[in-house]
């Protein structure tokens, strides 16, 4: 008994010395409409941070309370216990890669990587040493002497992030930052920036709009939507246990099949009834049943629990997505199958759904 105590005293510790920032309760309004309706959140130590949500949901604006660059109408900010807001911008350990990278187009990469240095007045020796130290972090030891015009987009990308991080901020702020690379070199930078954070021991928050890239790089992503958090979890759990429809829907693929609460599961609106699990909700309460793609296979017409026709097939390399309308929907269900696939429209199938395994979730 001792020994389980201790250890859960010691667990709590940990808990609490991991934080790096704490955010409570923030509320930030401009006018009438609320950007931040009650916003609070723990970013911890050393870890790759997202702010994930569409246009309009708010975490720009908290990204800009952190920078020092708005100022919240209530709640607390505090960084390693201290609090936050009550330090200028200026003075906060805290750097902003922007979206743009603003470069000083007549500085070469070394003066432009340095230039925070040279502000603080370091020595020249130190300067060099510490801009030589990040360019080779960074993968561009060799370029120092190349102005910005002179450099790809991704080779851009990585200048603004040595600037960045050659001041060693304990947190980086990162609005946006492969929006503007094409795909192929925004995937590329995706693997490299999860190294570099892990390689610098920085911790890192990204605000971005697009899912694939918080869920390839993020150790915990913060859903928002409409100024508040729906849901903060590691990608593996948003994805497979969202815990509203809005998370559902807004991450990754998914088919949304509403309904009802039924003795025994959920009576779908398609006329079906599923037994599945819905313990905690209320007979006749209105929910949506949502199941991935991934989740369904195409089967035989009378062996499946959904039954229609091919309207669609789509090949993206690894993977098809076969669209099928079932009678008593608008919206075909998508099925995503691994590789080609022989189904062409047309045809009469059956999908699998493997209803123990679906999600029901509340309207």
């Amino acid at each position: 008994m001792g020994d389980d105590v201790h250890t859960a005293a010691g667990a709590d510790r940990r808990a609490t010395t991991d934080v790096l920032v704490s955010i409570t309760d923030v509320r930030r309004c401009f006018g009438d409409v609320v950007a931040l309706d009650g916003v609070s959140l723990d970013i911890h130590h050393n870890e790759f941070f997202a702010l994930l949500g569409p246009s309009g949901c708010g975490k720009t604006t908290l990204l800009r309370i952190l920078a020092g660059l708005e100022q919240p109408d209530s709640g607390a900010v505090t960084l390693d216990g201290a609090d936050l807001l009550s330090i200028p911008t200026h003075r906060r350990p805290i750097n902003l890669m922007f979206q743009s990278y603003a470069l000083f187009p007549h500085l070469c990469v070394e003066k432009n990587v340095g230039y925070g240095l040279a502000r603080e007045k370091c020595p020249k020796d130190e300067i060099r040493t510490r801009v030589a130290e990040v360019l080779e972090t960074v993968g561009l030891s060799g370029l120092g002497r190349r102005r910005p015009s002179e450099l790809s987009g991704g080779q851009r990308q990585r200048v603004a992030l040595a600037r960045a991080i050659v001041k060693r901020p304990r947190l980086l702020l990162l609005d946006e930052p492969l929006a503007a690379l094409d795909r192929k070199i925004r995937a590329q930078m995706q693997m490299e920036l999860k190294r570099l954070q892990h390689e610098v021991g920085i911790t890192f928050v990204v605000v971005t709009h697009d899912q694939e890239e918080a869920m390839s790089m993020a150790d915990r992503i913060a859903v928002m939507n409409v100024g508040s958090l729906e849901q903060l979890a590691p990608p593996v759990e948003l994805y497979e246990r969202p815990r509203s429809l809005f998370v559902a829907d807004f991450i990754g693929s998914t088919n949304l099949l509403p309904g009802r609460v039924a003795p025994g599961g959920v009576e779908l609106d398609l006329g079906l009834a599923w037994a599945v699990p819905t313990d905690v909700l209320g007979t006749g309460v209105r929910v949506t049943v949502a199941v991935r793609p991934e989740q369904l296979s195409l089967v035989a017409e009378h062996d499946g629990e959904l039954r229609g026709e091919v309207v669609d097939v789509n090949f993206f390399g690894g993977v098809s997505h076969v669209a099928v309308h079932v009678a008593g929907r608008d919206e075909p269900i998508v099925v995503a199958l691994s590789g080609s696939t022989s189904h062409r429209p047309g045809a009469r199938v059956g999908v699998h759904v493997p209803v123990t395994d679906v999600i029901v979730l509340p309207d």
